[in-house]
């Protein structure tokens, strides 16, 4: 049984559809309600179309696309931020996630406080959290804004920490969208490197960058997203040449 459990993929995406609702002349107010009664129209925008995807265990893909082409949404589905209105996701092995920067910070707490409120989101207990602080707080960088409250943060010094988080948390698998393009040229390059070295460790990983530069660096495979569906998946070089020779 456990070796059967052990030759099933990291994410499996069967037939998933995702539909979300835009609203025209959308009222806010009682008054606006009464005022426009026949204006509140909406449209269904079919973000993902009947998605099929399979990452295997220690693969480490790139999602890549237009704005609007659906990657982050399929991310979001596989973390369970969002659900899908049809198909299933599957995920086996402990998941870990940086999609939205401070997410699961509070703003009012301390770098250092936000650490452990972060981190036993993804199950560590205090002392695992002790045991890794020193790490955590080495690798953000913030020593001197460790004890600031994270209100007082850039956006790059939220990404160093949450980064520096999600890292130290023993994931199987890590879910990375475009937060890194916020970071300084020097944090990117070491939170690449770092995933270079997790990469090796034989942990999986799924990246969405229009960093093409970032993904060939990173990742063996890459999945074109194209108007919610997949336009190509393969290689990353051979599908990152098609793509930008289509954006050109």
């Amino acid at each position: 049984m456990k070796k059967q459990k052990e030759n099933l993929p990291a994410i499996k995406v069967s037939h998933v559809t995702k539909t979300f609702n835009v609203y025209y002349d959308k009222a806010n107010t009682l008054k606006e309600r009464i005022i426009f009664l026949n204006r509140n129209q909406k449209e269904v925008r079919k973000v993902l179309k009947d998605i099929d995807l399979e990452i295997q265990k220690g693969e480490t893909v790139a999602l890549i696309g237009v704005n609007g082409s659906g990657k982050s949404t399929l991310l979001k589905l596989m973390t369970k931020i969002i659900y899908p209105n049809s198909g299933t996701i599957k995920i086996n092995g402990k998941l870990t996630s940086l999609l939205e920067l401070g997410a699961g910070f509070h703003p009012d707490f301390s770098g250092r406080e936000n650490i452990y409120f972060n981190a036993s989101i993804f199950g560590l207990t205090k002392t695992q959290i002790d045991q890794r602080l020193d790490d955590i707080i080495a690798f953000s960088e913030l020593g001197d804004f460790i004890d600031n409250p994270i209100r007082t943060y850039s956006s790059g010094m939220y990404m160093r920490l949450a980064f520096a988080v999600a890292i130290n948390v023993d994931a199987d698998i890590l879910l990375i969208d475009e937060v890194l393009a916020v970071g300084d040229q020097h944090f990117q390059e070491k939170c690449l490197k770092k995933m270079k070295e997790l990469k090796k460790e034989g942990k999986t990983m799924v990246f969405v960058s229009h960093s093409m530069e970032s993904v060939k660096f990173l990742c063996d495979r890459a999945v074109w997203l194209y108007n919610g569906q997949i336009r190509e998946d393969g290689p990353t070089e051979q599908v990152v040449k098609d793509y930008l020779k289509e954006c050109s």
